[in-house]
């Protein structure tokens, strides 16, 4: 079986601008990937090729075996899932998820079989005949989703789904994906700059910075072990510390907030002089901002919500296990 996606080279220029940069990348058939970035990261550029919203300046988009990169995106045989679903409001339920096969020619009954299949997946069979905005606005992506898996896209691209959800909604709509994605054992490429979103739903994860993909792999081992200083903050909200100011050969390391220890270990550790400059109650745990000696920047470190901060001192000192550093390669 053919990946379902390969890309070789993969460039994009706006003038001056790079802004994906000859990526290179396989995705087998059935994966969930999170396409991970900061804003100007390159990941909406990314997501734009892979639709044909965009051409290549350079390099091949192969799905499936094929190569589209100069097709249309009627040619692609990709779903796409827009952050602020794009139903037709005139439309019902029903109507919408069908209108991607009634395009394609499917008959009647043919379109009746598969539309009562994605209702049912989608659980919200007892609504077909409503219209978009008789419904939440979780049980509106979740039509969304159906309509663009009604035709079995190759691929399925999700550009920000959960981003006009509140917190509750996002909550449960990420689980329904992930739902999905295992029921049908599709290949989803799911495009967000929320790092919790990422690590909830994905199976693999890229991160991207200044056009380039900087970390590819399982959100664990991203998160526990990253290796470069700009996957170490921005995934995985380490501290970034020069290696000498730990006792550490290498340049730079990273260290977890969660790490950082209040009263001397029993495993190797280096010890800091650090004191309190702030710190946030954040329900089960405080944050707190510190001071260290001899580091130009502050640390961040956690502690449980029921700690007395006050019998830290104004001036104490801070552990970590030598475990528990991070050394990085760029």
């Amino acid at each position: 079986m053919n990946p379902a996606l390969i890309l070789r080279g993969l460039t994009k220029r706006f003038h001056t601008t790079v802004a994906v940069d000859e990526v290179s990348l396989t995705v087998e058939t059935g994966e969930f990937v999170a396409l991970l970035g900061p804003s100007g990261s390159g990941k909406t550029t990314m997501l734009r090729l892979l639709a044909g919203f965009e051409l290549p300046t350079s390099g091949e988009i192969i799905i499936a075996g094929g190569n589209v990169s100069g097709l249309a995106p009627s040619e692609r045989n990709i779903g796409m899932v827009f952050q602020h679903y794009a139903l037709f409001p005139h439309m019902s339920v029903a109507r919408n998820i069908e209108y991607g096969l009634r395009m394609r020619g499917w008959d009647t009954a043919r379109r009746r079989t598969r539309v009562g299949e994605l209702l049912a997946m989608i659980k919200l069979e007892h609504v077909g005949e409503r219209l978009p905005h008789q419904l939440s606005g979780g049980q509106q992506q979740r039509v969304a989703i159906a309509r663009a898996l009604a035709y079995s896209p190759n691929i399925l691209l999700m550009d920000e789904p959960l981003g006009a959800l509140d917190r509750a909604l996002r909550i449960e709509m990420a689980e329904e994906i992930r739902r999905i994605h295992r029921t049908l054992g599709a290949t989803f490429i799911y495009v967000t700059h929320d790092r919790d979103e990422a690590m909830t739903l994905a199976d693999r994860v890229l991160v991207m910075h200044q056009g380039k993909i900087d970390a590819d792999g399982p959100p664990q081992q991203l998160f526990e072990r990253p290796e470069s200083a700009f996957v170490a903050e921005f995934f995985s909200g380490m501290n970034i510390i020069a290696g000498a100011a730990v006792g550490e050969a290498a340049p730079l390391v990273a260290v977890s907030p969660r790490t950082l220890l209040f009263s001397a270990p029993i495993e190797p550790h280096a010890c800091m002089r650090a004191s309190i400059i702030d710190s946030l109650f954040l329900g089960e745990k405080w944050a707190l901002l510190l001071k260290v000696e001899g580091l130009s920047e502050p640390l961040r470190a956690q502690v449980a919500a029921g700690a007395d901060l006050r019998a830290l001192g104004p001036n104490m000192e801070v552990y970590v296990r030598r475990a528990d550093l991070v050394t990085l390669s760029r």
